[in-house]
């Protein structure tokens, strides 16, 4: 096992676990010494996972949010729709940005992470505030999304797939 393998291993039992783990149970377990166990979770930390040293062992304060960008297309019609399918599945509609031929990459921040928020946006477009910034790459864009979980991103795509919003890269 390498030491990224271990790491991993690690981290899978300190989210999975109900109560801490302790340093010297993980040494065991891996069959290294409680410095490297130390060392690994250094390293684990400063992977942006908020891991908590406690005299009982190491608890995960909160779990590290995952992201994955989605290409997608559709009519302004179909922004709630293929919005409220993100957030409805636990998603937060991070950012939306376009790749224009002239211009370059153009990003906005959304932050859009319920049907609330999801009205408040679509409120802002209809009252004129702005347009839409896939209008000016016919329809084309992408958005940033992030959740609790890896399978949680996998069921968004299947989503967007379905109703065919999503564009394959």
């Amino acid at each position: 096992m390498t030491g990224s393998d271990r790491r991993e291993d690690i981290l899978q039992k300190i989210k999975e676990s109900r109560l801490p783990v302790s340093g010297k149970e993980l040494a065991s377990l891996y069959s290294v010494s409680r410095q490297v166990i130390v060392q690994d979770i250094a390293l684990i930390r400063a992977a942006g996972y908020d891991i908590i040293s406690t005299n009982r062992g190491y608890i995960l304060n909160a779990p590290k949010a995952v992201s994955r960008i989605f290409k997608v297309q559709h009519t302004d019609g179909q922004m709630e729709e293929e919005l409220c399918a993100i957030v409805d599945l636990g998603g937060c509609v991070e950012t939306v940005f376009v790749n224009h031929r002239v211009y370059g990459r153009m990003e906005a921040e959304l932050k859009v992470n319920s049907r609330r928020k999801v009205s408040e946006f679509l409120e802002d477009i209809r009252s004129g505030k702005s347009s839409p910034l896939k209008n000016i790459t016919s329809g084309y864009h992408y958005h940033s999304v992030s959740a609790d979980s890896e399978a949680t991103l996998d069921m968004i795509e299947d989503t967007l797939k379905e109703k065919g919003f999503l564009i394959e890269a």
